[in-house]
């Protein structure tokens, strides 16, 4: 990304940064609607609720930065900063989750650079997603671009609890009390336990519309079986009526 920012010398840092970090996002969200689009084709079935998209502010680029120890520069910017470009994945089930961190890691033209896994590992707050940092190629007149995305992956229980975590600690600058903390994380185990029910239910629902479906396969092949033994009995024979 260094050498593109040098061959628009001419054109705003910030802006070249952003304009690829922008291109990076349509490329990712495209290939996210045609596996969610092949994903309904094949099995009848969304598993995505609804994507999201942003690109950080620089507030908050300039507050990650000096909180990490780094100066505030476009060339800290890129190199530090994995979450400039971001996609959030909603679903129903905690099973999409890693359904879907499977088919976009088979992206043959996204290279994944690191996941972190907080669903089998929770924070200590109890915020839980899973998070692929990506690489997309960002094709240009004269060069390629390597960008960063990162894809969160939630239900969207774990995407109410984290948006209003959010918010909670926001108004707290990060040092709510402890007694806040501590609902937040009771409140992080009921939304996991809602999450394993529904998972569960869906699990059981589906378990009997296949049962459900197997029968009305049994009474097709019975009264396919009936009507050929009722069409061809012994003795029976073809009789002509000729005028």
């Amino acid at each position: 990304m260094r050498d593109a920012i040098r061959n628009y010398e001419d054109v705003d840092s910030w802006k070249t940064v952003i304009f690829l970090y922008n291109a990076a996002l349509k490329e990712v969200g495209t290939k996210l609607d045609i596996l969610n689009d092949e994903f309904q084709h094949v099995h009848k079935y969304n598993p995505i609720e609804h994507i999201k998209t942003r690109i950080k502010t620089p507030e908050s680029i300039v507050k990650k930065l000096k909180r990490n120890g780094y100066e505030t520069s476009i060339e800290n910017m890129v190199k530090y900063i994995n979450d400039i470009a971001g996609v959030r994945l909603i679903c129903s089930f905690t099973s999409d989750i890693y359904r879907l961190a499977e088919m976009i890691g088979n992206q043959s033209d996204l290279k994944v650079l690191t996941i972190k896994d907080y669903i089998k590992n929770p924070k200590v707050s109890g915020y839980k997603s899973y998070h692929m940092l990506v690489s997309v190629p960002i094709f240009l007149s004269d060069s390629v671009v390597d960008t960063k995305v990162e894809i969160q992956i939630r239900t969207i229980a774990m995407d109410f609890w984290a948006s209003l975590e959010h918010k909670i600690y926001y108004k707290f600058e990060g040092n709510a009390p402890d007694y806040i903390s501590m609902e937040l994380r009771e409140c992080a185990q009921m939304v996991s336990e809602l999450d394993d029910k529904m998972l569960s239910l869906n699990e059981a629902i589906q378990a009997c519309l296949r049962e459900e479906e197997g029968h009305r396969q049994e009474r097709i092949q019975m009264n396919d079986v009936t009507e050929s033994l009722i069409g061809s009995k012994p003795g029976q024979r073809e009789v002509t009526v000729y005028s």
